[in-house]
Protein backbone atom coordinates (compact mmCIF):
# COMPACT_ATOMS: atom_id res chain seq x y z
CA UNK A 1 0.00 0.00 0.00
CA UNK A 2 1.18 3.07 -0.61
CA UNK A 3 0.33 6.67 1.21
CA UNK A 4 0.67 10.10 0.96
CA UNK A 5 1.59 12.89 3.15
CA UNK A 6 0.15 16.19 3.26
CA UNK A 7 1.90 18.97 4.94
CA UNK A 8 -1.35 21.78 4.69
CA UNK A 9 -0.74 25.24 5.73
CA UNK A 10 -3.71 27.31 7.15
CA UNK A 11 -5.80 30.37 7.24
CA UNK A 12 -6.15 32.21 10.20
CA UNK A 13 -9.51 31.07 11.03
CA UNK A 14 -10.21 30.05 14.42
CA UNK A 15 -11.60 26.97 13.70
CA UNK A 16 -9.56 26.33 10.41
CA UNK A 17 -8.20 22.78 12.10
CA UNK A 18 -11.22 21.08 13.15
CA UNK A 19 -13.13 22.20 9.61
CA UNK A 20 -10.13 20.34 7.31
CA UNK A 21 -10.77 17.19 9.91
CA UNK A 22 -13.89 17.43 9.65
CA UNK A 23 -13.59 17.99 5.96
CA UNK A 24 -11.05 14.81 5.43
CA UNK A 25 -13.24 12.40 7.79
CA UNK A 26 -16.11 13.04 5.05
CA UNK A 27 -14.48 13.57 1.81
CA UNK A 28 -12.13 10.51 2.71
CA UNK A 29 -13.27 8.56 5.01
CA UNK A 30 -11.08 5.18 5.59
CA UNK A 31 -8.92 6.45 3.20
CA UNK A 32 -7.38 8.83 5.98
CA UNK A 33 -4.94 7.14 7.89
CA UNK A 34 -4.55 10.25 10.42
CA UNK A 35 -4.52 13.58 10.65
CA UNK A 36 -1.94 15.35 12.83
CA UNK A 37 -1.94 18.74 14.09
CA UNK A 38 1.19 20.49 15.18
CA UNK A 39 2.61 20.98 19.05
CA UNK A 40 6.78 21.12 18.62
CA UNK A 41 8.70 22.11 15.90
CA UNK A 42 5.59 22.67 13.07
CA UNK A 43 4.49 26.48 12.73
CA UNK A 44 1.01 26.74 14.40
CA UNK A 45 -0.84 27.00 10.67
CA UNK A 46 0.17 23.77 9.74
CA UNK A 47 -1.45 20.11 9.65
CA UNK A 48 -0.14 16.86 8.26
CA UNK A 49 -2.60 14.65 6.64
CA UNK A 50 -1.10 11.05 6.00
CA UNK A 51 -4.08 8.92 2.94
CA UNK A 52 -4.11 5.85 1.32
CA UNK A 53 -2.40 6.87 -2.01
CA UNK A 54 -5.88 6.20 -3.88
CA UNK A 55 -7.20 9.08 -2.12
CA UNK A 56 -7.96 11.76 -4.36
CA UNK A 57 -5.43 14.91 -3.88
CA UNK A 58 -8.17 17.40 -4.68
CA UNK A 59 -10.09 16.18 -1.43
CA UNK A 60 -6.19 18.33 0.21
CA UNK A 61 -5.82 20.75 -2.24
CA UNK A 62 -8.92 22.21 -2.30
CA UNK A 63 -10.08 21.43 1.45
CA UNK A 64 -11.69 24.69 3.26
CA UNK A 65 -9.33 26.63 5.22
CA UNK A 66 -5.69 25.22 3.43
CA UNK A 67 -3.85 27.97 1.35
CA UNK A 68 -0.81 25.81 0.58
CA UNK A 69 -0.64 22.23 0.14
CA UNK A 70 2.54 20.08 -0.52
CA UNK A 71 2.41 16.45 -0.89
CA UNK A 72 5.09 13.16 -0.66
CA UNK A 73 4.45 9.61 -1.85
CA UNK A 74 5.56 7.49 0.69
CA UNK A 75 5.97 3.45 0.40
CA UNK A 76 6.28 1.66 3.69
CA UNK A 77 9.03 -0.20 4.64
CA UNK A 78 9.40 -2.92 7.53
CA UNK A 79 5.67 -0.68 8.74
CA UNK A 80 3.00 -0.24 9.08
CA UNK A 81 1.56 -3.35 7.83
CA UNK A 82 -1.64 -2.70 5.01
CA UNK A 83 -4.51 -1.54 7.67
CA UNK A 84 -2.84 -0.29 10.35
CA UNK A 85 -3.44 2.87 12.06
CA UNK A 86 -1.71 5.50 14.61
CA UNK A 87 -3.04 4.68 17.83
CA UNK A 88 -4.84 7.83 19.61
CA UNK A 89 -3.83 9.70 22.39
CA UNK A 90 -0.41 10.87 23.26
CA UNK A 91 2.54 12.70 20.77
CA UNK A 92 4.05 11.56 17.95
CA UNK A 93 7.03 12.55 16.95
CA UNK A 94 7.77 12.86 12.46
CA UNK A 95 11.16 12.21 12.05
CA UNK A 96 12.26 13.02 8.52
CA UNK A 97 15.45 11.34 7.62
CA UNK A 98 18.44 12.38 4.82
CA UNK A 99 20.60 9.39 3.99
CA UNK A 100 23.36 8.37 1.43
CA UNK A 101 21.20 6.34 -1.11
CA UNK A 102 23.78 3.28 -0.85
CA UNK A 103 22.68 3.49 3.05
CA UNK A 104 19.14 3.05 2.64
CA UNK A 105 18.98 -0.56 3.05
CA UNK A 106 21.01 -0.86 6.14
CA UNK A 107 19.38 2.11 7.80
CA UNK A 108 15.67 0.50 7.10
CA UNK A 109 17.77 -3.22 8.85
CA UNK A 110 19.18 -1.08 11.63
CA UNK A 111 15.47 0.30 12.54
CA UNK A 112 13.83 -2.92 12.66
CA UNK A 113 16.40 -4.47 14.65
CA UNK A 114 16.13 -1.72 17.37
CA UNK A 115 12.48 -1.36 17.38
CA UNK A 116 11.71 -4.34 19.48
CA UNK A 117 14.22 -3.02 22.61
CA UNK A 118 13.05 0.42 22.41
CA UNK A 119 9.47 -0.59 22.11
CA UNK A 120 9.73 -3.02 25.41
CA UNK A 121 12.06 -0.07 27.23
CA UNK A 122 9.15 2.63 26.66
CA UNK A 123 5.42 3.56 26.41
CA UNK A 124 6.12 4.58 22.71
CA UNK A 125 5.41 2.60 19.21
CA UNK A 126 6.76 2.50 15.87
CA UNK A 127 3.96 3.24 13.49
CA UNK A 128 6.04 3.34 10.11
CA UNK A 129 9.26 3.89 8.51
CA UNK A 130 8.43 5.21 5.37
CA UNK A 131 10.67 5.71 2.06
CA UNK A 132 9.79 9.21 0.09
CA UNK A 133 9.39 8.94 -3.51
CA UNK A 134 12.61 10.16 -4.86
CA UNK A 135 13.16 13.44 -6.52
CA UNK A 136 15.68 14.55 -9.00
CA UNK A 137 17.37 16.50 -6.21
CA UNK A 138 18.01 13.24 -3.95
CA UNK A 139 18.78 11.25 -7.24
CA UNK A 140 21.47 14.17 -7.88
CA UNK A 141 22.92 14.80 -4.33
CA UNK A 142 23.15 10.00 -3.95
CA UNK A 143 20.73 10.26 -1.00
CA UNK A 144 16.89 8.85 -0.09
CA UNK A 145 14.35 10.48 2.50
CA UNK A 146 12.65 8.52 5.13
CA UNK A 147 10.01 9.25 7.62
CA UNK A 148 9.76 7.52 11.09
CA UNK A 149 6.41 8.03 12.82
CA UNK A 150 6.33 7.12 16.36
CA UNK A 151 3.96 7.60 19.36
CA UNK A 152 5.46 8.47 22.57
CA UNK A 153 2.95 8.60 25.77
CA UNK A 154 4.18 11.84 26.09
CA UNK A 155 7.07 14.19 25.55
CA UNK A 156 8.54 13.05 28.84
CA UNK A 157 8.75 9.78 27.57
CA UNK A 158 10.49 10.94 24.24
CA UNK A 159 13.23 12.58 26.43
CA UNK A 160 13.71 9.44 28.45
CA UNK A 161 14.17 7.23 25.64
CA UNK A 162 17.33 9.41 24.35
CA UNK A 163 19.12 7.23 26.72
CA UNK A 164 21.93 6.37 25.00
CA UNK A 165 23.12 3.07 27.06
CA UNK A 166 20.17 1.15 25.78
CA UNK A 167 20.76 -1.65 23.16
CA UNK A 168 18.05 -0.04 20.86
CA UNK A 169 20.28 3.38 20.90
CA UNK A 170 22.88 1.67 19.94
CA UNK A 171 21.61 0.53 17.04
CA UNK A 172 20.52 3.57 16.05
CA UNK A 173 24.18 5.12 16.84
CA UNK A 174 25.04 3.23 13.81
CA UNK A 175 21.66 4.17 11.88
CA UNK A 176 23.04 7.80 12.72
CA UNK A 177 26.72 7.09 10.54
CA UNK A 178 24.15 6.52 7.60
CA UNK A 179 22.56 9.73 7.55
CA UNK A 180 23.25 12.95 6.74
CA UNK A 181 20.18 14.94 8.23
CA UNK A 182 17.53 14.33 10.32
CA UNK A 183 14.29 16.71 11.56
CA UNK A 184 12.54 15.41 14.32
CA UNK A 185 8.60 17.40 15.08
CA UNK A 186 6.10 16.63 17.56
CA UNK A 187 2.60 16.43 17.12
CA UNK A 188 -0.87 15.01 18.16
CA UNK A 189 -2.83 12.54 16.47
CA UNK A 190 -7.00 14.62 16.06
CA UNK A 191 -9.74 12.59 16.64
Amino acid sequence: MEYIYYDLRLSRERTAQKALFDHVQAALGAKAVGVFAPLLGFASDEVLVLTDATAAPDAMAKAPGVVLAERRRLTPTIRPKDGDRPQGGGIYVHNWFTVDATGFDEFVKLSGEAWPDFEARFEAKIFGLFAAEATGDDVHHGQRRLLLMTRYRDLGEWQKSRDPTTDAMKVFARRRELTRVSLARACVLMA
